[in-house]
């Protein structure tokens, strides 16, 4: 694959731009190069500059070419890839943290896909929802309270079950301690919203959930990448950047992490803890997947009850269209999370609480989850022979596999090259924190295989034939 070389061409055709017009300078340029942008001077895919390099060429700062680049990308002209530049934005084309992180595959045409986690539907799922919607039905008193408003952290309830929900071994959570929220990501974005600022600082995984990523920069909460071992976050990279930046709060998924499979032992949950607490960091921790786990560790916030913040949900064990999700939060702070749900739903929608507390509270939801364990060890089972020889990583209940792209491919290429085929997967530049360039890695997921075991090793045949011997078109340069 060549390299796309930077457009210095651009350099004479913008540079008026900064001499005319008005308003701050960073905006004279991004108008400039939008203009450019809009009359096919620059065509989709066109590199620009490296922010140095225009900048010396314009006689400005590189702060005025990085603020112009990012008003660019906000418009949606430009995309920017880790560690590769800055690239006019080609019509239909996203981001691979924005393509990774859809609901439901939108390319024409059927496909295989394996870039999304999800929940692997069961026929149990209907049958239990059938069977709890008839007996709703017959209680005229639930109905009504169920269609009233309810309080903004949820019905006691509901919250009774949140605490079941979210509690295992010595970590045993706290019903006055529990928001309930319309699944895990909105309990996310409730908890951003209440306790972060814009311009706050908030630390993570170099490699994490393109949702945090995602609804950090709709709140102008800034992001910063930490190094990673075979555990997770390095405390060492923790206490580094706590010292040379104002950090606010950590965000990590140190049970089954998303997306290198890492399991944080309980020593190195006892170091990044001392941390948090010696530097006052908020400590917001994810188990969307650790509830997969057989046996799991306690949270970090169990060992920092002050600080920690647990976000649970039931998408990935129970049922997809369950929207439910449960914040476990210190005291102090539940005020605030509250007021955040109520200004960004009201509340969380009854109807699909009561369902999950019924679940919870009769053994359902525990039978689904254990459905879904099992499903997703006879699938790692069903495909782990096709990945022999190449260098991965997964965990027996994990729903995908962390599979290194050999040298000198690189997972962009490989990625592409298999979407042609119609198999889709990730790439590590989805799950990057901006941290430099990200690692040469793709995600591999085993959740959804409409066509079944065969389509599912179809796709896995696929993805580790282009791992031995690189993209279609380096084999046909080979041949």
């Amino acid at each position: 694959m060549t390299p796309v070389k930077p457009n210095i061409g651009i350099i004479s055709i913008i540079e008026n731009s900064l001499h005319e017009g008005v308003g701050p300078k960073y905006k004279r340029l991004a108008r400039g190069i939008g203009e450019a942008i809009g009359n096919g001077t620059l065509a989709p895919g066109a590199k620009l500059p490296p922010h140095r390099i225009l900048a010396d060429k314009l006689g400005i700062t590189p702060g005025t070419v990085s603020r112009a680049y990012g008003e660019l990308e906000r418009l949606g002209l430009v995309t920017a890839r880790v560690g590769d530049g800055t690239f006019v934005r080609e019509p239909g084309r996203e981001h691979p943290r924005e393509r990774g992180f859809r609901n439901v595959a939108d390319d024409a045409g059927p496909c295989n896909d394996m870039s999304r986690n999800m929940h692997i539907p069961g026929d149990d799922e209907a049958e239990a929802l059938a069977y709890s919607l008839r007996q709703l039905a017959g209680e005229s008193a639930t109905l009504a309270d169920l269609m009233r408003y309810c309080p903004d952290v949820g019905l006691p309830r509901h919250r009774q079950a949140g605490a079941a929900w979210l509690s295992h071994g010595e970590f045993q959570a706290q019903a006055g301690q529990i928001v309930c929220v319309n699944g895990s990501q909105h309990g996310l974005l409730a908890v951003l919203m209440a306790l972060l600022r814009a311009g706050d600082t908030l630390v993570t995984e170099y490699l994490s959930y393109p949702g945090l990523i995602s609804a950090a920069r709709l709140l102008g909460i800034k992001v910063l990448g930490l190094d990673m071992d075979a555990e997770g976050i390095l405390p060492e990279s923790l206490e580094e950047l706590c010292r040379s930046h104002r950090v606010a709060a950590v965000y990590c998924t140190p049970t089954i992490q998303n997306p290198t499979t890492a399991v944080m032992s309980i020593t190195r949950r006892q170091e990044i803890a001392r941390i948090c607490r010696a530097y006052n960091l908020i400590v917001i921790e994810d188990e969307t997947h650790a509830v997969l786990m057989r046996q799991r560790p306690p949270p970090i916030g169990h060992l920092l009850p002050e600080r920690g913040i647990l976000i649970g949900g039931m998408s990935k064990a129970v049922a997809a269209g369950l929207r439910t999700g449960y914040v476990h939060a210190p005291a102090a702070m539940m005020s605030r999370i509250a007021a955040a749900v109520r200004n960004s739903c009201w509340m969380a929608t009854p109807l699909t609480q009561e369902l999950a507390s019924r679940w919870i509270a009769d053994g359902t939801a525990q039978a689904l989850l254990a459905q879904q364990i099992a499903e997703i060890e006879r699938r790692q089972a069903l495909v782990a022979d096709l990945l022999d020889g190449l260098g991965y990583r997964s965990h027996p209940n994990c729903p995908h596999f962390w599979l290194e792209v050999p040298a000198p491919w690189r997972a962009g290429e490989i990625e592409q090259d298999l979407r042609k085929q119609g198999h889709l997967v990730a790439s590590a530049e989805a799950f990057s924190a901006g941290r430099g360039a990200p690692p040469q890695y793709i995600r591999a997921s085993i959740s959804h295989a409409p066509g079944g075991d065969q389509a599912l090793r179809a796709g896995f045949a696929a993805l580790a034939d282009r791992l031995r011997n690189g993209p279609d078109e380096a084999q046909t340069l080979r041949a």
